[in-house]
This record gives C-alpha cells, sequence and structure tokens, in this order.
C-alpha cells in the first residue's frame, strides 16, 4: 500500500489547537512514514495554510523549513497532463477540480489510497480509495 497525503492531514499535524487530530496526524504520518507521496499542489497548499494571518500563521521560515523537509518524499509534479488528468477525475466523479486533482496525483504516484478528511471515507474514485485518519 502506497498512500497519498492529502494536505489537511499535514495542517493537523502542525496545528496545535486540535490536540486530538494533531496526535491521530502525526500517529498517520509516522506509520506511514517510508512510504507516503504527495504533490506540489498539497505542498504550497500547505504552506499557504501555514502562514496565512486566518490560518496558523506561522513565520515563513518555519513554514518554508516545513515543506523543505517534506521533500524527502515523493512529489508528483503538477504538469499540463495532471490537469487534463483532473478534469476528467473530477467530471466523471462529480468532485471539485482540486480534490480531482489530488486524487489524479495519487493515480500518477503510484497510490492506491488517498489520507484526506475532505472525501467520502472509504469511497474509490479513479481507482483509488479515500481513507480518513480522523474517522471515528
Amino acid at each position: 500500500m502506497r498512500p497519498f497525503v492529502d494536505t489537511n492531514v499535514l495542517v493537523y499535524a502542525n496545528d496545535p489547537a486540535d490536540k486530538g487530530k494533531q496526535r491521530i496526524a502525526r500517529e498517520t504520518l509516522r506509520a506511514h512514514a517510508e512510504d507516503l507521496v504527495l504533490s506540489a499542489q498539497v505542498l504550497s497548499e500547505l504552506f499557504v495554510v501555514l502562514t496565512r494571518p486566518l490560518g496558523l500563521a506561522m513565520g515563513i521560515e518555519d513554514a518554508r523549513a516545513i515543506v523543505q523537509e517534506l521533500r524527502r518524499f515523493p512529489v508528483v509534479p503538477v504538469d499540463e497532463l495532471l490537469v487534463l488528468d483532473a478534469i476528467e477525475v473530477s467530471t466523471q466523479a462529480r468532485i471539485s477540480h482540486w480534490d480531482g486533482l489530488i486524487i489524479a496525483a495519487a493515480r500518477a504516484g503510484g497510490c492506491d489510497s488517498v489520507l484526506t478528511e475532505d472525501l467520502a471515507p472509504d469511497a474509490v474514485i479513479a481507482g483509488v480509495r479515500i481513507e480518513n485518519p480522523f474517522a471515528t
């Protein structure tokens, strides 16, 4: 199993406001530390959430260090072919384009699942299983 990690899991791992979700996110990342995949989209979204005033309001250098550390995992680039695949996925599955881009990136990264809070848990979209680590 090779999971793709969505932005929200990484945000919770760095957000002390919800200790329960932070613990689950960190445990999830540790459990998959050898095989996680993410995308350039995820890194960009994470940086924005970490640094924006209504997000975690983290300093730019601290946020940059987190993004830099995450580069140790395989990162799927977002290019025109991935965007076209995302259009197909989002249209067929009737999900947002951004969620379609996550699914398309997971497929491009050879992943069989996406760890996320944003989609229906246990659903299979374009051959990729959705897993919500926060579902109880």
